[in-house]
């Protein structure tokens, strides 16, 4: 039987559908953290069936419109002391920016390092994203 220890204090990102984990995981650069960092794999769920989770030692910061666009059926533990403090249901997000690079080659936001585009949100189920400087739909790509 396989044992992980409880965290005192961080996050615990749970309920990601399987396959996921590892992709966020990368995302969010968790092989850069000084912070002990737990990636569970195909665990046994209820509502999932099989799913990931992630906990996170120390750190509160996460960007949930960043896990909103890999799974929305995520959700986060906010732990403190040992106990959950707060929870958080990530969403679809219906606007982001620095997160998507416009596919449109002649889009400005693609040669300047300083325009970060926002993308409005066109098709909540091909997660495409209108762009706001040229508006060009583009797909959001895992």
């Amino acid at each position: 039987m396989l044992e992980v220890k409880q965290i005192q204090n961080g996050i615990v990102i749970d309920h990601i559908k399987s396959g996921n984990g590892l992709k966020i995981f990368n995302k969010l650069e968790l092989n850069k953290t000084n912070s002990p960092v737990v990636l569970l794999m195909n665990v046994e769920s209820k509502l999932l069936g099989k799913k990931d989770i992630i906990k996170i030692e120390n750190t509160f910061d996460v960007d949930l419109n960043l896990l909103g666009l890999i799974d929305e059926n995520i959700s986060i533990n906010f732990i403190k002391d040992g106990k959950v403090i707060d929870k958080k249901k990530v969403v679809v997000p219906e606007e982001v920016t620095g997160l998507v690079t416009c596919k449109n080659p002649r889009c400005i936001t693609n040669s300047d390092d300083y325009l970060k585009p926002t993308f409005n949100l066109m098709s909540r189920e091909n997660l495409e994203y209108k762009c706001s400087f040229c508006d060009e739909i583009t797909k959001y790509k895992i």
